[in-house]
């Protein structure tokens, strides 16, 4: 059960709405579905709003509530299961929620606590349980609202940040219990706000103050913050937030983003040319737009020119448009699709994508080149091949494992046995490892193809090895 992909929360001595509505729709990148926000006041109480953005973007379904909202506090989020947030009323009080996370026993929790207690928890269109409702569940099993987080924290196999926003304006943000996601604070001249990504709110007059530790909680209010339980030791923030779905210039444990990105792509370089790997190219390029940052730095360290060989044509077609139907889905990724062809043909190209997840995507692109009359493709994936389906976040869980490339190509390879070999898989020096490469690069025709290695993704990050999540690599989250 999925809970909200992001979130953006102020509390401040003048009316935030604007703030609020400006620093959800600067997360839009990070979910399609639907948008939610809660603004409290003294007069008018709560005000809550949620709307689906599955086909028009945030900005334009809220527009027409800004009128309605006011107040000096609220929380916004965007969320591609869940609607969010929600308002509770329990023996703590009234409070509005909003959560991000991944809960994988919440069959197991709804049996061990609620069964017998008539508890019965909203249903949503797909018959799964509101992941919020239930943590706000598990919260209000305890006498206050921070022993009830840390409850639902422990219960919780998977993970959960959580965001409350209470009747005296004041917010409660926690962070998940290993720090999976980056929770910080920013503060104006009139209040305080709290987000996922920095950059939404320095582009809102605010600076950044501080960024709460695993396991923290904060309490927040328009004249300042206080911790309201200490940070725990063990952190281990999702490494694929800084190679992918991170905004380029957010921050994450002091580390930017693009910064990383660039150095990522330098040393995968330095590993080719060392190996005598690196071909030799015309161009060196990046899948638009997340493989560009990358492509610089991969550019760079190889000597090789980087230019741009197709570009994404998105004006029509924002991100949130993603038809049902597969084959109008396959059409609208070919018109994004714009070739520039004195950089592709008869052209030997370089392609660094910031990760290869299904393949479906990169197989398009290539026959795309190739029909520009590319001379030849080559295919550089910035992290390494994705051999789990994440379990602890949203935005990186894929139905099940088999949707993944790399594991669909071991099971081709060898069945079942394989499985129990993919740390080999995954090691491009390995016998195994090179057959998985080449069976890929038939499958989808690249001339060749090469995948970052575990320890330069963790070099270029920077930070200490063992605070980084990297299951979805290696199993071991």
């Amino acid at each position: 059960v999925c809970s909200s992909h992001l979130f953006f929360g102020v509390t401040s001595k003048q009316d935030c709405v604007l703030d609020i509505f400006f620093g959800v729709d600067y997360h839009s990148h990070l979910g399609t579905r639907r948008g939610g926000m809660v603004i409290h006041s003294k007069e008018k109480g709560f005000q809550r709003q949620i709307h689906n953005i599955e086909n028009t973007p945030f900005r334009t379904k809220f527009e027409k509530d800004l009128i309605d909202f006011q107040g000096h506090s609220g929380i916004g989020c965007i969320s591609d299961s869940d609607p969010q947030p929600l308002l509770v009323r329990s023996h703590l009080g009234l409070y509005a929620i909003t959560t991000v996370g991944v809960i994988n026993n919440a069959d197991e929790l709804i049996k061990n606590y609620f069964s017998d207690h008539g508890h019965q928890f909203m249903a949503m269109s797909s018959g799964k349980v509101n992941a919020t409702e239930l943590i706000a569940a598990l919260i209000n099993q305890k006498d206050d609202l921070v022993s009830g987080i840390l409850h639902a924290q422990e219960q919780i196999d998977g993970s959960a940040t959580i965001l409350i926003l209470t009747e005296d304006d004041s917010i409660i943000a926690a962070r998940d219990k290993v720090g999976r996601l980056p929770v910080l604070i920013g503060k104006d001249h009139e209040g305080y706000c709290v987000s996922f990504e920095s950059f939404a709110y320095t582009k809102l007059g605010y600076e950044n103050v501080y960024e709460l530790g695993p396991r923290e909680i904060v309490k927040i209010t328009p004249d300042g913050f206080e911790t309201l339980n200490p940070a725990g030791k063990d952190m281990k923030i999702c490494a694929f937030l800084f190679s992918y779905y991170g905004y380029p210039n957010s921050n994450y444990e002091g580390i930017n983003v693009e910064v990383m990105r660039y150095k990522n792509g330098e040393i995968m370089a330095a590993n080719e040319k060392k190996n005598g790997t690196l071909p030799d190219v015309d161009y060196v390029a990046g899948v638009p737009d997340s493989g560009i940052p990358h492509a610089i730095g991969y550019s760079k360290e190889s000597g090789k020119p980087f230019a741009r060989p197709f570009v994404k044509y998105t004006p029509t077609w924002p991100r949130s448009f993603m038809p049902a139907n597969q084959k109008v889905r396959n059409q609208v990724a070919k018109m994004k699709q714009i070739p520039v062809p004195e950089l592709i043909e008869g052209k030997k190209l370089l392609f660094v994508d910031d990760s290869i997840v299904r393949g479906t995507q990169l197989r398009e692109t290539v026959e795309f080149l190739y029909r520009s009359h590319a001379a030849e493709v080559h295919m550089r994936s910035a992290c390494p091949p994705i051999m789990y389906s994440c379990k602890y976040l949203n935005f990186s869980s894929n139905g099940s494992d088999m949707d993944l490339l790399a594991r669909r190509v071991v099971q081709e390879l060898e069945g079942d046995e394989g499985h129990k070999h993919l740390d080999e898989y995954a090691d491009a020096s390995t016998e195994r490892g090179k057959c998985m490469l080449r069976s890929i690069c038939e499958k989808l025709g690249f001339d060749s193809l090469g995948y970052q290695s575990l320890d330069g993704l963790l070099d270029a990050i920077g930070i200490d090895r063992d605070k980084v999540c990297t299951y979805c690599w290696n199993g071991k989250g």
